[in-house]
Order: structure tokens, then sequence, then C-alpha cells
């Protein structure tokens, strides 16, 4: 007996061992993934003017959800503040207004075999009280090494930073040997119908097939991505879809002196099917989207976390129910649902006739909106509940793939302005004017060059929202360095 489970022990420690030199190796044979930056001094920019001509922008009242005479003005006024402030862009740039007042600007390339790349940003700002702010939301005010103002980080400073860096191109003499665009839509906010769904229609008319697109995304975090201490630029290769869905609950009204029997009126049956729903979520799965950002960060990690990145072979179910604990990393991994209005009832004595709910869900690339109503249906089984989809829903993008020329053109530019950062793809877990354009490029990424630390993420749509004047200078340096690339050879 002693000698069977000598043996036995032996076996497992070999097998331990074997284990051990697997993960390793694993371990070691992933290399870093991030580009050498080229060598060179960084492109010298006037962050302090620039900084006040952002600051400029900034002043206009372009809110999106605002009665469009009262918005007319402002988005007139910005127009004419951008031609004024970039006269050598205006001079060199065909500009074309579409419905009203989304813009185009088309920069001719020297080849025109070669497909068009195309630059994205929005006019539109959120609404801001300015009870909520330190400054005025709309002075477009520098303190404190900041540009603060709605619209300074969205996104408002990446069209001055477009303009910026066709500036300082021009000033030298380039000239692009690929064309290149540039869409500024006005209501991105409110799902971008009048903007840039009616820009993408006007090139696809015209037979535009585009490079690759960049829009607004994901960010460079600062201390933020656990087990990375380097600065990680995630740039969006994908973004997740939007449904929102209507539940209606129906039964007899009636005087609230009389209620109908336990679990049958109108609220109750909502309410049951809302519970059925917060029990039973859509499945989620760590795809490969989200194991392509883990295994190009893995090797820039210390200890443990390198290794259990490294071998998500073994270590992904680990991963995934880390993942599915947090809300914030479940929206990695999921198809999220969110309960977010609910209306029933007119009077306290009174028994309603219908209850209503909506549910909001983020769709993870490879849901669909079908699966989701297919979910909702099942989950709920009850006939008594009406499953409706509401309008302005979109299916999830399209993933852009990253053994393109297109995506090492954009890590090398973030890699440029960005010299301290980790390059990754991930997934944007908002909506972006850029699915619209899927129609008419492959190659789409949603990026906007601005460091983030742990709190700053609230001040998109939120109070107090700036850009610091140094990251500004970066920002330009990333557009300048991109745009620059439109003089080299394109292969795909």
């Amino acid at each position: 007996m002693k000698k069977v489970l000598a043996r036995a022990a032996a076996t497992l420690a070999l097998l331990v061992l074997a284990l051990v030199a697997v993960l390793a190796w694993n371990t070691l044979r992933f290399p870093s993934r991030q580009l050498p930056v080229p060598a060179g001094a960084p492109v010298a920019v006037d962050a302090d003017a620039a900084a006040r001509r952002l600051a400029g922008a900034l002043r206009f009242r372009t809110v999106s959800s605002a009665p469009p005479k009262e918005t007319e003005a402002e988005f007139d006024g910005l127009h004419a503040y951008l031609q004024r402030t970039f006269p050598r862009a205006h001079a060199a740039l065909r500009k074309e207004v579409v419905n009203g007042h989304a813009l185009l600007y088309t920069w001719e390339g020297s080849d025109p075999a070669l497909r068009p790349m195309l630059l994205m940003a929005h006019q539109d700002v959120v609404p801001a009280d300015p009870r909520d702010w330190k400054v005025d939301p709309f002075a477009g005010e520098i303190r404190d090494g900041y540009v603060w103002g709605r619209g300074a980080w969205d996104n408002k400073s990446a069209i001055t930073g477009h303009m910026e860096a066709v500036e300082m191109l021009l000033a030298q003499g380039f000239r692009p040997r690929q064309t290149i665009l540039f869409a500024y839509g006005h209501d991105e906010e409110t799902h971008g119908e009048h903007g840039a769904v009616q820009i993408a229609a006007l090139l696809k008319a015209r037979g535009v097939r585009l490079d690759f697109v960049l829009d607004e995304g994901m960010v460079v975090t600062e201390g933020i991505v656990p087990g990375v201490k380097a600065p990680v630029a995630l740039v969006g290769v994908a973004e997740k879809g939007y449904l929102s869905v209507r539940l209606r609950a129906s039964a007899a009204a009636g005087h609230s002196l009389m209620p109908p029997a336990r679990g049958t009126s109108a609220i109750a049956v909502l309410g049951e099917a809302l519970r059925r729903m917060e029990e039973r979520p859509m499945p989620g799965e760590m795809r490969q989207l989200t194991r392509a950002t883990f295994e190009t960060l893995a090797p820039e990690m210390a200890g443990a976390n390198r290794v259990v990145l490294s071998n998500l072979w073994l270590f992904r179910p680990v991963v995934e129910r880390q993942l599915r604990a947090k809300p914030v990393t479940n929206a990695m991994v999921a198809t999220t649902m969110a309960f977010t209005m609910l209306e029933a009832g007119m009077k306290e004595n009174v028994m309603p006739a219908a209850a209503e709910a909506t549910v909001n869900f983020r769709l993870l690339p490879g849901d669909r909106r079908d699966d989701v109503l297919r979910h909702v249906r099942e989950v709920v089984a009850d006939l008594r509940v009406e499953v409706t989809a509401l309008p302005g829903s979109s299916e999830a993008s399209p993933v852009t793939p990253t053994d393109s020329t297109s995506w090492q053109r954009m890590n090398l530019g973030v890699r440029s302005a960005f010299p301290d950062a980790v390059v990754a793809p991930g997934l944007v877990l908002g909506g972006t004017d850029a699915r619209h354009f899927a129609g008419i490029s492959d190659h789409i990424y949603r990026f906007s060059p601005v460091r983030v630390r742990d709190g700053d993420a609230d001040r998109i749509h939120g109070s107090n929202e700036r850009l610091a004047v140094a990251n500004y200078a970066e920002l330009i340096r990333f557009y300048h360095h991109l745009l620059l690339g439109a003089a080299e050879p394109r292969k795909d």
C-alpha cells in the first residue's frame, strides 16, 4: 500500500511539475506586442495658444437636446469660429454642410486609387447645470493647467485637434497622398440620425469605400488597469449594441377597496416578470476580443497576473467568474440589462389596467437583438406580459481585425504621442457615431487621446469636464502623426 501511495505521490508531483513547466513556458513565450516608438523629437506644439483656441470653441452652446431654434445660431457660430480660427485648413480643404449643420471636409490626396481615411468627431454636447460646476460650463475657461467646459473632452477637442494638426502640416507644405476626410455630426448625443447617418449615406451614394475610420471612444488610462504600472491606451475595435425593451402587463382595472387575487394585478404581474429577468440575465463569456485585450496586456504585467492571463486555456473560467462579479468588468463579457423606467397607475385608490417597464440592454458582439428578445420572452414566460422592442436600437458592431496596416498605423500613432503607454484593443461599452459607417469600412477604431485617472470618468456628461493643456498637446501630436501617415503607400 505504501508503495502504491508513493508511486501516486510521485506521479502527482510529476504532473504538477509538468503543469508548472507548461505555465512558465506559455508565460515566457508571449513577448510584448508593443511597437517600438520611432526615435526623434516630439512634434512641437504651442500648447497654450492651442488651448485658447479650444476654449473659444467651448463657448458655443451646441446642446443637441435643446430645441432646434435655440441652437441653430450656436452651431452657425461654431462653424464661423472654426473658419476664422483655422484659415489654412479652410482654404485647402473642401467644406460641405450636410443636412443643416453637420460638416464634411475633404483634403484631396494625390493618388485617387487609394481609399480615403476618415477622422470623426461631433459638435454637439450634452446639457450642463452651472450649479454643479466650479466654472461656467460654457465660459471656455483655462485654469490650473486645464481647459474647462462642456465639450473639452466630449468631444470638441477632437475637432479643434484635427484642425490644429492640419494647420501645422499645411504650414510645412505637406500634401497627402491618401485623401483625408473629416466628419463632424451635430446630434451624436441623440443617436446621430441627422448628422453622422446622413454623412455616411452621402459617402455611400458617392461610392466611397474607406480605408479606415477613427472616432471618439476609449482613452489612455492611468493607474486604472490592475497589474499594469504603465498607462494603458485602449483602442476600441468594436462597440456594444443598443436595445430598449418595453414590458407591458395588463389586468382588469378597479377600485382599490376590492383588490384582485394575489399576483394578478398589473403591477404584480410586471413585478414578477422583472424578478425573473433579474434572476436570469443573458449568459456571459470571455469572447475573442476580451481575450485579445488580456493577452496583449499580459506581457506587460508581473507575477500571478501575467501567469494567469498568459494561460487562459486553463484559467479562463476563474477569470470569467471574477469579471462577472463586478459591474464594470461584467459589461466586458456579457450583454447587460438595466431597469430604467417604470410607469403604472394614476390615482392611489385605483387599480391600474396596465403597468409598463423599460429595460435597456447593451449587446455584446456576437449577441443580436432577436437573441435578446427571445431570451426575455422565454424568461418572462407569461402571456399577460407583452414584450416590445422600442425604436432606436442597433446591433453590436463588427470587430475590427488587428492584423491590418491600419491597426499598425493606429498603434504607432498612439505610441508616438504617448510613448509611455501600453496599447491594446478593447470593447467600447457605449455607442458612437462610428457605427453608422460600418457599411463602407471594415476598419473602424474608437479612441480619444485623453489621459484618464480614477474618478475622471465621472466628468464625461457630468460636472467639471476638463482637459489638461499638456494632454491637449499630446492629442494634437497624435492626430499630426496619424495624418502624416497619409503620405505613405497603403497596402490594404
